[in-house]
């Protein structure tokens, strides 16, 4: 009789390799369901962290323009123009960013295939170093606070493109609703009782397990994110951009360095 041995465990240092590998992966223009996931977790983690933050820097929220909008509506109604023209911009600045996001990622797709996703997410990790440079320099200054929130909006609106594309549209980082939403559809069919037994297949109501798992991991990272978006800006002020923009670049750099090439001439 045959003995059976067990299943080899991996190598520690293989293990180990799989982290980086997988940062690696999360802006390749070859998607996985996996590079997915990590790029969703760390732009969610940025998206809460920067608008959390960033309303104690500026004074609004600037991921959702649900909000943005009602406010503009309300204060075309109440006469504060100016106010109403400062919303229409930071809606006008997040729409600029989503088209900044489309247009980079169709002209990487057409000359530099490997790199479509790694610019829109080093794009935002230098505009977020800027804003922090510039509330630095000047102190957070009342005068600055015209540019740095539809800078803020910009950023939003690039990293939500640049999700929704790569993804298909599956994925969303700066708002809540329609995860939240989704949330709720998909425990609904999870509680959903099945009295009938004989109907069709195709009539059987079954939830998106792997989806809900995902949902919930981005609302709680959203949520940890403003957390710590919000003590960090609190403690540090503009100076917190840093280590949130060096994340984002840990993402991007190592699509946008030449392939390094093994001595046969394949990439590794």
């Amino acid at each position: 009789m045959t003995r059976r041995l067990p299943p080899s465990r991996p190598k520690v240092g293989t293990r180990q390799r799989r982290v980086p590998r997988l940062l690696r992966a999360a802006t390749a223009h070859h998607r996985s369901d996996a590079a997915d996931t990590v790029l969703a977790v760390v732009l969610t983690f940025v998206a809460g962290a920067v608008n959390a933050g960033g309303f104690l820097a500026v004074g609004q929220y600037t991921s959702h323009m649900t909000g943005i909008v009602s406010a503009i509506a309300d204060h075309l109604v109440l006469g504060t123009y100016a106010l109403a023209a400062v919303g229409a911009l930071s809606l006008a600045t997040f729409i600029a960013g989503a088209a900044t996001s489309a247009l980079l990622i169709n002209w990487g797709r057409r000359n530099t295939r490997k790199k479509q996703y790694a610019y829109p997410i080093a794009l935002e990790a230098l505009l977020l170093l800027g804003f922090g440079v510039l509330g630095v320099s000047t102190g957070a200054a009342p005068q600055v606070l015209p540019l740095a929130l539809p800078l803020l909006c910009f950023l939003m609106g690039l990293q939500n493109a640049t999700i929704t594309k790569l993804s298909g549209a599956r994925i969303r980082t700066t708002h809540l609703t329609g995860m939240v939403t989704d949330i709720g559809i998909e425990i609904g069919k999870l509680v959903y009782l099945h009295r009938d037994s004989g109907r069709s297949a195709h009539l059987r109501v079954v939830a998106d397990r792997q989806k809900l798992a995902l949902l919930a991991v981005l609302v709680t990272t959203f949520l940890a994110g403003g957390a710590i978006g919000a003590v960090g800006f609190s403690i540090y002020g503009y100076v917190f951009c840093v280590p949130l923009a060096a994340l984002l670049f840990l993402l991007a750099v190592p699509q946008l360095l030449p392939a390094r090439r093994l001595q046969n001439g394949k990439e590794p």
